[in-house]
């Protein structure tokens, strides 16, 4: 599931690049060598998890935001199945909801947008809508 996510991700990263028009090499004489060409290019195909400091980066990059990068449904009836988490999942997404805080720069506000709804579904598959029970 998540190797799917990695893709997906992947291929939209691929063409915002290229809707700018950019090689891999171009992505990084552009970032001076922050992000490799070989790097951006596991992340293109899915080889490789991007944080979501270097995500987040990287959309500033392209000028292209980051919830338009986001490989997420447009279903607004989303919801999260809080009581299907436990373990290691659990884990992960108080460290995305934390991760999402610091990039927001807005520490201690508990907003979870459903853009952030969404990732977090696709990344647990966790996701029944209101209607399902």
């Amino acid at each position: 599931m998540v190797e799917d996510f990695n893709y997906a991700l992947g291929q939209r990263l691929r063409a915002a690049r290229r809707h700018r028009g950019w090689s891999l090499g171009d992505v990084e004489t552009h970032t001076d060598g922050e992000f490799k060409a070989s790097v951006v290019g596991a992340y293109e195909r899915g080889e490789r998890a991007i944080s979501v400091q270097r995500f987040a980066r990287l959309s500033d990059i392209y000028g292209t935001p980051a919830s338009e990068l986001l490989p997420i449904p447009a279903d607004s009836d989303l919801v999260i199945d809080l009581d299907a988490l436990s373990g290691d999942d659990g884990n992960l997404v108080d460290r995305y909801l934390a991760a999402i805080q610091m990039m927001r720069k807005t520490p201690g506000v508990d907003e979870v947008r459903e853009s952030d709804r969404a990732v977090i579904s696709s990344l647990l598959r966790t996701v029944r809508t209101p209607h399902s029970g």
